[in-house]
């Protein structure tokens, strides 16, 4: 199996995942195996769903949409443009998954058969139902994925490499664990926006999606605002109304009271507006419900915080501001060279 069948492998998976991009799935006509996975596909989002409250239906079309979108050919060559795919064997590449939104760790999947290694996945129990199905609708599309991609619970054996991502305290444990093993390991890492106090109020609407979509829980959410002195918050609440519905949820609805009760109880001085909490606080993780705030002196004063900083932050939110920001509302919309945590996989994976 070459490099431009395994493209035209993921191709074919994104065109699948096109009929499940929006709300209401539409069965579309030439997309091969459809008659054998496409009931099949629904019935795993709605487990997803059942299995875990925060894999809302609107989150895991969210994720799938995005997923369409970054597998198209086009894409798929422009990413890969730039490295050399003359590697002489195929290895074994572990992959030990977050749980925190849909997919999550779909990005490293794919870089590792696209590279032309084999995969052995261990993924986190709350979201094991859509990466097994579409790995078999992979295995059908291009036959020569099958005995390359394997699903573990046990103790991972046998691989030459490993990526790796989990907690800080987990992230020392997979260190020590794979200190003999080419590995990429990633840690916790949160989003920041850097704001001026000129933003429009578009700009600040689209801040509200990098906020609240996936309940906050991915590390590409913005749970830290970096703000001037006196700034008003009266325009940053108004932009945040239209995701006043989220209240209604219930898993996040009873972080908001009880993160509310904590913070009330503990005396801290908090502002909020029914759905959403902010607290004036040094660190980056926030908790549900909750963005931080930092007041900061002067731009460039905070330039040196982040680049100091770096090893927390996965993104930077603003408008020409600073070096390698992303505009609002588009954290949850990476392209397939957005690497996490700015380490380049293909580059990993072409050198084992």
């Amino acid at each position: 199996m070459n490099l431009p069948e395994r493209i035209d492998a993921f191709v074919k998976l994104g065109d699948f995942l096109s009929q499940f991009a929006q709300s209401d799935f539409i069965k579309k006509e030439n997309i091969p195996h459809n008659d054998l996975f496409f009931e099949g596909f629904k019935h795993q989002i709605n487990l997803a769903n059942e299995h875990n409250g925060w894999f809302t239906k609107e989150n895991i079309v969210y994720a799938l949409n995005g997923w369409s979108n970054s597998l198209t050919k086009s894409n798929i060559e422009k990413w890969l443009l730039k490295y050399n795919f003359n590697q002489e064997s195929s290895k074994k590449v572990a992959i030990i998954m977050a749980g925190n939104i849909p997919l999550v760790g779909f990005h490293d999947f794919v870089s590792v058969l696209i590279a032309g290694h084999d995969v052995m996945v261990k993924q986190s129990s709350n979201d094991k139902q859509l990466l097994p199905f579409l790995a078999k609708y992979l295995e059908f599309v291009e036959p020569g994925f099958k005995g390359k991609i394997s699903f573990t619970e046990e103790k991972l054996e046998n691989f030459d490499a490993v990526i790796a991502t989990g907690s800080d305290n987990t992230a020392r444990y997979f260190e020590y664990y794979f200190k003999d093993k080419p590995s990429i390991i990633r840690k916790n890492r949160n989003s920041v926006a850097l704001l001026t106090g000129n933003e429009t109020e578009e700009e600040l609407k689209e801040l509200s999606n990098d906020i609240f979509r996936y309940y906050g829980l991915g590390c590409r959410n913005v749970s830290k605002l970096f703000i001037p002195k006196n700034y008003d918050f009266d325009a940053f609440f108004q932009a945040m109304y239209d995701w006043n519905p989220i209240i209604n949820e219930t898993k996040y609805a009873n972080n908001y009271d009880y993160n509310k009760a904590v913070y009330l109880m503990s005396e801290f001085d908090i502002l909020e507006n029914g759905f959403l909490m902010i607290k004036e606080d040094e660190n980056y993780a926030s908790p549900i419900a909750t963005v931080f705030y930092e007041y900061y002196d002067s731009i460039e004063d905070l330039k040196h915080k982040l680049t100091a900083e770096k090893e927390n932050i996965q993104c930077i939110v603003s408008n020409n501001v600073t070096a390698g920001e992303i505009p609002f509302g588009q954290t949850q919309n990476p392209q397939l060279w957005d690497y996490a945590d700015n380490v380049d996989t293909i580059e990993f994976l072409l050198q084992i």
